[in-house]
């Protein structure tokens, strides 16, 4: 998905796309923000992603599929262009559990892009980046390497 105006890959057309089709739009992932090798989303509380039903708090599995979706889409602003790729692993640290009602926010970022793997890290919240709720670390590898 590039930007009508300068051709570069747009995360937020991007996530607007795929939102209406598949595992992201059925989950609810929504677009944030984002810049250059960086990208935020969000994950809007929901009463049928809750993991624990005592306590409303979000289960793991939307907020781990956030977190990768975030961090693909940091590769793709870092390059400036779609590539395509898989994720070849991704470590999920969990810090505690989300609030319970609260929306979490992914931010991925891409700090290495190599010939066929691109290097990610990024956070969850819930409002608070000072206070994570898991850090993600991980690896995508480039599935067109004679185009690059």
């Amino acid at each position: 998905m590039a930007d009508a105006k300068n051709g570069e890959f747009d995360p937020r057309l991007f996530t607007e796309t795929i939102s209406s089709h598949g595992h992201g739009g059925h989950i609810g992932l929504e677009y944030h923000d984002h810049g250059t090798g960086w990208v935020e989303l969000k994950l809007p509380w929901r009463e049928e992603l809750v993991g624990d039903v005592e306590t409303g708090i979000l289960a793991s599995g939307p907020i781990i599929s956030m977190m990768d979706n975030a961090t693909s889409l940091s590769v793709w602003t870092k390059l400036g262009t779609f590539r395509p790729q898989v994720t070849l692993d991704l470590r999920v640290d969990y810090m505690r559990a989300a609030k319970p009602r609260a929306t979490v926010y992914g931010r991925g970022e891409c700090y290495q892009v190599k010939r066929s793997i691109a290097f990610v890290r990024g956070i969850a919240h819930d409002g608070d980046p000072d206070d994570p709720v898991a850090h993600v670390v991980g690896t995508f590898i480039n599935l067109d390497v004679s185009a690059s």
